[in-house]
């Protein structure tokens, strides 16, 4: 499995991006498995353009068709040359499609989406103060990942940010396309099985405490003490439900 990243970054803040998990290979039309070379998966250079070029027509045809609506100050863009002017530097400006080496397993992969798919835009762990209207927080900068920052927004800007993780109404988190599409993903993988050769126990991630995954995610262990934070909870005995009797007083 591969780790494909795909986005658009402008005005500093907004970067809408793609995270997509690929197989190493796939299906011919004939059945038969074909794997990418080891250590390459596809040139990424082509597939940035690809998908850019991919991204715009969609932008347009949605424009045509009346499905997009301008607010604020981007309701100039409501007319056909404002809109298509605008457009003219995003179509010279080199796209980012990133690919990560591959998985190491199974494990790999679920921690990975669990990463992207089941936490919050912000750890509690990472909120340092709420004053006088004014948040503060701790951020990575990639650029220098030992160094933890701080930043001090607005309340109002706080919550902006928040909430452009949020998604709309009506889009998906996660989607599946080829091998896992809802359509034939049953009879799919069980000839990608087949031809790797691979039974199903080895294809599974080993089990793993369900404490452990959260704390692996989230950097909070379930199984500390919730008052003092530091003695182990132990599992000395699980009750069975009481069932009590209503007595009605008169």
């Amino acid at each position: 499995m591969w780790r494909l990243r795909s986005g658009y970054c402008a005005r500093g803040l907004l970067h809408p991006h793609l995270h997509c998990v690929v197989p190493g290979g796939g299906l011919s039309p004939d059945g038969e498995w074909e794997a990418c070379l080891p250590g390459f998966f596809l040139p990424v250079r082509v597939l940035s353009r690809l998908f850019r070029r991919l991204f715009l027509e969609a932008l347009e045809k949605a424009y045509a068709d009346g499905e997009l609506q301008f607010f604020s100050e981007l309701e100039p863009l409501r007319e056909s040359p404002a809109f298509t002017q605008y457009l003219t530097p995003v179509r010279q400006t080199e796209w980012v499609v990133y690919a990560k080496p591959s998985f190491g397993g199974p494990q790999q992969v679920i921690e990975y989406l669990g990463r992207y798919t089941h936490r919050v835009a912000i750890s509690n762990q990472r909120l340092l103060a709420l004053q006088d209207g004014q948040v503060s927080f701790r951020w990575k900068d990639y650029r220098h990942p030992e160094q933890p920052k701080l930043l001090t927004v607005s309340a109002e800007e706080f919550i902006r940010r928040f909430l452009q993780h949020a998604l709309p109404p009506g889009f998906q988190r996660i989607r599946y396309f080829g091998l896992l599409a809802n359509c034939h993903r049953k009879a799919k993988l069980q000839l990608c099985r087949q031809q790797l050769a691979a039974p199903l126990a080895d294809l599974l991630p080993v089990p793993k405490d369900y404490r452990d995954f959260y704390a692996a995610l989230t950097g909070k262990n379930l199984r500390l003490c919730p008052e003092c934070g530091i003695g182990i909870m132990i599992r000395i005995e699980i009750l069975p439900p009481c069932h009590c009797l209503r007595m009605d007083s008169s």
